[in-house]
């Protein structure tokens, strides 16, 4: 699953998107980090590796609601 997990001091919240098993815990140890997201900011900061998101999604990852909206409204910039 593909999903936030969250970091940061209190009411100052960072989080990063993470490669992880549905079962495990949100802040436990993940499979691996594919990007950042910072609601605090303004405007708010989305750092996304699209290249290792898809791998991921044609692995069988499934993104959760929120990392959905994240890759929808952040597409991966045009190929060169």
């Amino acid at each position: 699953m593909i999903r936030l997990a969250r970091f940061g001091a209190k009411k100052k919240p960072t989080y990063r998107v993470v490669v992880i098993d549905k079962e495990r815990a949100r802040d436990s140890r993940s499979v691996e980090v594919v990007g950042t997201y910072n609601p605090v900011s303004q405007p708010p900061a989305v750092n996304l590796n699209h290249e290792r998101i898809q791998y991921w999604l044609k692995s069988g990852a499934q993104p959760s609601e929120t990392v959905s909206r994240l890759l929808k409204n952040n597409p991966a910039p045009a190929a060169a």
